[in-house]
């Protein structure tokens, strides 16, 4: 199973229609967003073409094939305008022998771990910086952001496939590549 896994659009159309294309050069079996997907926060600036409108436009007619949780700065509001649930805290999936735990990361994170096992992922967003960590016990993994990357980090997001985590730029150019294993 291929997944392409990214996080923190917060409204910009713009990284919005990067990520769209970078999905279709990708071609992944699912597209998972880790929450922030249409608001910018208070902590934030506006992010570059800052249309929520127009993400949800781009957006919904996809609905089938997105995987999304909710990030703090997604509302029931928000959920009223999108077509696939954005309301639940985590998710998760079962790849390759594996427990992905998909969270934003304002809740469950490296501080506050959630109820995982002993070789499970922990795969969430919220700090828009990309790490790669083999904790003791399981393995921490972000995507960083698409819109608003943080601590001179790129506009990313992550390829999965066949037990690897594949960091890219919105451009598809890999910069970091991780065999979970």
């Amino acid at each position: 199973m291929k997944l392409m896994i990214a996080s923190d659009i917060h409204g910009s159309a713009k990284y919005c229609r990067q990520l769209l294309e970078a999905y279709d050069r990708e071609k992944p079996d699912k597209l998972i967003i880790l929450g922030d997907i249409l608001y910018h926060g208070p902590r934030n600036d506006l992010p570059e073409e800052y249309a929520p409108k127009k993400v949800i436009e781009m957006l919904n007619p996809m609905a089938e094939n997105l995987l999304c949780v909710r990030g703090n700065c997604d509302t029931e509001v928000d959920q009223m305008v999108l077509d696939f649930p954005v309301l639940a805290d985590y998710a998760l999936v079962y790849v390759d022998g594996h427990t992905m735990f998909l969270t934003h990361g304002h809740v469950y994170n490296r501080d506050n771990l959630p109820k995982i096992k002993e070789g499970d992922i922990l795969v969430n967003g919220h700090t828009h910086v990309p790490v790669f960590k083999k904790e003791q016990s399981y393995t921490y993994v972000n995507p960083g952001s698409v819109s608003i990357p943080k601590e001179n980090s790129e506009r990313s997001y992550i390829i999965y496939e066949k037990e690897a985590f594949i960091f890219k730029d919105l451009s598809g150019h890999e910069y970091a590549h991780y065999n979970y294993l």
